[in-house]
């Protein structure tokens, strides 16, 4: 299984992303759902997940779980309409998988689509990966502005204005 990495954070390159922050990993009529390595982070320390309960219908967009960490609540919602077939009953047990590996061991439900084609809406990685650069530009104030390549390196070249600190005289 491929991956691509943005910053710090894992995109694995066989689902689909929501922008927000969901994997759908398509098997048939089938999705099984989790969070991004990116959303576990931010959420931190994962003490308790909120699971579906089986044979529950979801519509696309709707709180499938919740996903509580030592910092806050946050919903998980479904990418996709259909219904609940299987549960992550090992979430019960040990949340933490979710943050151990947010892509295999901690997903949270696995649903029967009722409209695959919905699947067409979801991002890919490549996109998904595309919108986590921006995510982390912005988080890590970084500027759009793209490094020449070959030119020196050397900090005595850049501007004192540039550097963000006056040199002491």
């Amino acid at each position: 299984m491929e991956e691509i990495r943005v910053g710090g954070y894992i995109v694995k390159t066989d689902r689909y992303y929501t922008k927000d922050h969901e994997w759908a990993l398509v098997d048939g009529t089938r999705v099984k759902v989790g969070i991004t390595d990116y959303a576990q982070k931010m959420l931190g320390d994962i003490v308790f997940v909120d699971l579906p309960e089986e044979n529950t219908e979801v519509d696309l967009g709707e709180t499938l779980a919740n996903v509580e960490s030592v910092k806050n609540v946050a919903p998980v919602y479904s990418p996709v309409s259909g219904t609940v077939v299987e549960v992550n009953r090992d979430l019960g047990d040990d949340p933490g998988l979710v943050n151990e590996d947010p892509y295999e061991a901690g997903w949270i439900a696995i649903l029967e689509m009722r409209s695959p084609s919905e699947v067409d809406d979801l991002m890919s990685a490549q996109e998904y990966a595309q919108l986590l650069e921006e995510i982390v530009k912005e988080e890590e104030g970084m500027s759009e502005e793209v490094p020449i390549e070959g030119m020196e390196e050397s900090i005595e070249n850049i501007p004192e204005e540039d550097l963000g600190f006056e040199e002491e005289r």
